[in-house]
């Protein structure tokens, strides 16, 4: 049995303060780690009904997988492990982040810390550590990779275009900010985005909870309390003039699966690179009373060169949902700007010379 706790930490100078999702384990109880084994969708079980008939995809589902968004070059011909291995990578795990064992890991980290089979894990944090005290349970399955398509496992090739886009914002970011909308949406307390796949998307307040009414769907995330409300009734996308943060979503169902489009991505949105062309079809189908499977196909003609999908297992849980108390307590943002200006105080000082 394990306490979800919620607690605050600042990420001085690089990040806002966050709310920190944790499972502190108790005494005796077995290291933060499990063994999940693939699931496939049964057509034997049928998922239960809404009082107005649709599948129940309501309550409260937890993304701790600990398989890599990409799959790591040392896998490059595997796209699934052995049960035997697994097992091994399972024991590999709970020796590097079993109870006291050291630094915490989060993200694809953990999963690459494991395959490495380091000794000890050190996180590369220039603010301080945590120990392994604050991490979630990590499951790990036989896939090497959420990526389905391509066959690969890895994120396409970036388009030229793409190319000069982020070589600019990468030259961008090592510039002091000038202001507030110099800093990301994540350090700004706005929004982590959506789709939420790689780097803190699984073990980090990453659960989800879905609430189903006629019409609509609601997906509440629990990562700065974003919410996105789905209608099913038929409506088209918003005018392209319309632009918003998560964009504009339009579900229906296919057969037990919910089908969701969006469209209309701000250009300040900005999932990994990806322009206001970002489109985006999820699928969420219940295979099971505890597995919802999500699947995630991302197009956008202006970054990658074909299209891709991912697919996440979602693990129902009886845990609540947290507040994600961030932009109440952002204090390093103004620590992050007034260091922006001793910076270039400290550089005026030094031509000077």
């Amino acid at each position: 049995m394990t306490n979800r706790l919620l607690v605050s930490a600042h990420r001085l100078g690089t990040l806002a303060v966050v709310g920190w999702l944790a499972v502190a384990p108790a005494s005796g109880q077995a290291p933060a780690v499990s063994n999940a084994k693939n699931t496939t969708s049964a057509s034997t079980w049928t998922p239960p009904r809404t009082a107005d008939g649709q599948p129940d995809l309501g309550g409260i589902w937890a993304n701790n997988a600990a398989t890599p968004l990409e799959r790591p070059k040392e896998l490059a011909d595997r796209p699934f492990l052995t049960d035997e291995e697994v097992a091994d990578m399972t024991a590999r795990a709970a020796r590097l982040f079993g109870e006291n064992a050291g630094d915490a890991a989060f993200g694809d980290s953990v999963y690459q810390a494991v395959l490495a089979d380091l000794q000890a894990f050190k996180s590369r944090s220039i603010t301080g550590d945590y120990s392994t005290v604050w991490m979630v349970p990590r499951e790990f399955e036989n896939r090497t990779s959420l990526i389905l398509d391509p066959s690969d496992g890895r994120v396409p090739a970036l388009t030229p275009d793409a190319q000069t886009r982020q070589a600019a914002a990468a030259a961008a970011r090592l510039r002091p900010p000038s202001g507030p909308e110099d800093l990301s949406l994540q350090v700004r307390c706005i929004t982590y985005g959506v789709p939420r796949v790689g780097g803190l998307a699984a073990g980090y307040n990453s659960y989800y909870q879905i609430s189903q009414a006629p019409g609509y769907v609601v997906i509440a995330m629990e990562m700065i309390h974003d919410a996105r409300i789905i209608a099913l009734d038929g409506r088209p996308h918003l005018p392209q003039s319309v632009r918003l943060w998560h964009g504009d979503s339009r579900g229906r169902w296919e057969g037990n699966t919910l089908v969701v489009d969006t469209t209309n991505f701000s250009p300040k949105s900005n999932f990994m690179g990806a322009s206001d062309k970002l489109h985006m079809v999820e699928r969420f189908t219940r295979v099971a009373p505890d597995v919802l499977e999500y699947e995630i196909t991302l197009s956008d003609p202006t970054t990658w060169t074909r299209p891709w999908t991912s697919m996440i297992r979602l693990k129902q849980t009886q845990d609540a949902v947290y507040e994600y108390a961030c932009h109440e307590g952002n204090e390093s943002l103004g620590g992050i700007l007034r260091g922006a200006r001793a910076d270039e105080r400290a550089a005026d000082e030094a031509a000077k010379k």
